[in-house]
């Protein structure tokens, strides 16, 4: 097959912004078995437009459109597909990339697998519970782990510690 520059320049200039999806093989998702499981049109009944696209879709939203990059009050954040607590607020970080990261998962929470999209190797993080795409995560995090959980914020939903919750922990 022939390609030629042109449409190469522009494959590679929609890579770039993110057009595309990180589709997981029939094979791979045959192999995967979840604990909660719907029809395509469940999930679209569940989920808005975006959160189907990332969720289900294997997409990713635009950097600095999720107003969770900037939340970092006592919580833990759930996937907004089955409710999974996912990620506790404690291992939340700033990474700058303009998507919640976190440093570490809560234990058995999070799923991997390979993907092989645009030219590249990533590590994608799905929710252990549903399947759900999160994200990505990459060996430049902080201390302790020295990873960085770069999750999609309309993958989650965030729940505060409420003041009385902290105050019974005590």
């Amino acid at each position: 097959m022939k390609i030629d520059r042109r449409a190469f320049s522009l494959g590679t200039l929609a890579a770039g912004f993110g057009v595309g999806t990180n589709q997981v093989s029939a094979g791979e998702k045959k192999a995967m078995s979840f604990e909660v499981t719907k029809t395509e049109e469940e999930w679209r009944t569940l989920l808005t437009p975006e959160q189907f696209y990332v969720l289900r879709k294997h997409g990713t939203e635009r950097a600095h459109t999720s107003p969770l990059d900037k939340v970092y009050s006592r919580g833990v954040y759930v996937c907004a597909g089955c409710g999974q607590e996912l990620f506790s607020s404690q291992t939340k970080f700033n990474s700058g990339t303009g998507w919640p990261s976190f440093y570490a998962p809560i234990d058995g929470k999070i799923g991997t697998s390979s993907d092989r999209s645009f030219f590249m190797v990533r590590t994608e993080v799905h929710c252990s519970r549903c399947g759900g795409h999160l994200g990505h995560v990459f060996n430049d995090g902080p201390k302790p782990t020295g990873l960085r959980y770069c999750i999609n914020g309309v993958s989650l939903n965030f729940q505060e510690v409420k003041k009385q919750d902290l105050d019974a922990d005590s």
